[in-house]
């Protein structure tokens, strides 16, 4: 069976896609802990279309009811 690739999501080299690749999708530990570092950084993102209201709560505890006795 032909093994499949597919490009590195990092640098874009071919990237062995199986089970026997340990970082799959990327092409090696390098380019999955940039990618990693993206995230840690917030140099990524998923869009979220508005804040929920237990995020405003942590953000700020003194406008929480959750918070007041």
């Amino acid at each position: 069976m032909k093994q499949r690739q597919i490009p590195c999501p990092t640098c874009g080299e071919p990237a062995l896609y199986a089970p026997s690749n340990p970082d799959r999708p990327f092409c090696s530990k390098r380019c999955r802990l940039i990618d990693l570092g993206e995230w840690a950084s917030e140099g990524y993102a998923i869009e979220a279309k508005e804040r929920p209201d237990w995020e405003e709560n942590i953000l700020n505890p003194e406008s929480s009811e959750l918070l007041k006795h």
